[in-house]
């Protein structure tokens, strides 16, 4: 388990974690989202003990991970998978610290099994690509078998096999009962992967939940056709119902369920040709939630033309 309890982290004037609370509890997979600039690596970092909190505390199954006596088997970390030493291979990095932990030999050939690295073993880490990094660093964060396992971006340079494996892999370590924390930027896996959402933006907690009360928590949308579209226009508007004019024959219905609108339908003689309940996905709640918490928005330009 992993307990922030108003975690706050400074550097001079900036405060980049601003009293952050939250739970991690083992059986599940824990997504940890936010924007570029949130706070979520630092936040991380503290945990492991790798930033010191400016106020506040983080604890480790009930303690301060900074006095493990047993670091690699509590805590297995991926925050810098391109941090090996690039004359190593593989196994002369995973061996290193396996013979610092008093860990068996037979573990390095597990892992490397485990995270496909087995045929790349003796290959020199110089020489890794980005996805092939991201699996030794997996495989470093395995190593000694630990009850908490916290990745940031894991599949960062994945290709869909690899990400697809990252997930399983999630979901079979927190089957196991463990405590797992992972980080990404693609909300369709993450939406695959998580069992419970912890978002910040700023520095600052915006929502700690499951990952369907998260998806859930907005009014209905539905989109709605008729040629007599005037008509349930009137009526809907006249009871406070939010509408959105797509084009002279569909709106836009927020707030009631599709039954609804096409009982008032029914009721006024307005014959339906689109009837079609707008599926709320993990990127349209993110996107909703952190509008305003994005440190740097782009620009996209509409062109004329064709786009061309």
């Amino acid at each position: 388990m992993i307990q922030a309890q108003q975690l706050t982290k400074t550097y001079g004037a900036k405060t980049v974690v601003d009293q952050v609370s939250f739970t991690v509890n083992p059986g599940q997979v824990t997504g940890f989202l936010g924007p570029n600039g949130a706070g979520k690596s630092t936040t991380m970092r503290m945990i492991v003990g790798l930033a010191t909190p400016t106020s506040g505390q983080v604890l480790v199954n009930g303690r301060d991970f900074r006095k493990s006596q047993h670091p690699i088997t509590e805590v297995g970390t991926l925050l810098e998978a391109k941090s090996v030493h690039k004359s190593l291979t593989p196994s002369a990095h995973l061996r290193s610290i396996a013979a610092t932990a008093g860990l068996p030999k037979s573990r390095v050939a597990e892992v490397l099994e485990l995270t496909g690295l087995t045929g790349v073993r003796r290959k020199k880490v110089g020489g890794f690509s980005l996805g092939m990094g991201q699996r030794l660093g997996i495989a470093t964060a395995l190593l000694g078998d630990p009850q908490v396992l916290i990745l940031d971006e894991p599949v960062n340079g994945l290709d869909p096999e690899g990400v697809a494996w990252v997930r399983q892999l999630a979901r079979q370590q927190a089957a196991l009962g463990k405590t797992v924390l992972i980080s990404s930027h693609l909300m369709s896996e993450m939406a695959q992967t998580a069992d419970h959402l912890v978002v910040i933006g700023r520095g600052r907690v915006m929502a700690d939940a499951p990952i369907s009360e998260f998806i859930d928590n907005g009014l209905a949308q539905t989109i709605v056709k008729s040629s007599e579209i005037e008509v349930l226009i009137n009526v809907l508007g006249s009871q406070g119902i939010q509408l959105r004019r797509i084009d002279e024959r569909t709106v836009e219905v927020t707030g009631p369920e599709s039954e609804i609108i096409g009982r008032r339908a029914l009721e006024n003689g307005v014959v339906l040709s689109e009837l079609r309940p707008l599926q709320r996905t993990l990127e349209d709640a993110y996107m909703e939630l952190t509008r305003d918490a994005v440190e740097y928005h782009s620009n996209i330009v509409a062109e004329n033309n064709g786009g061309k």
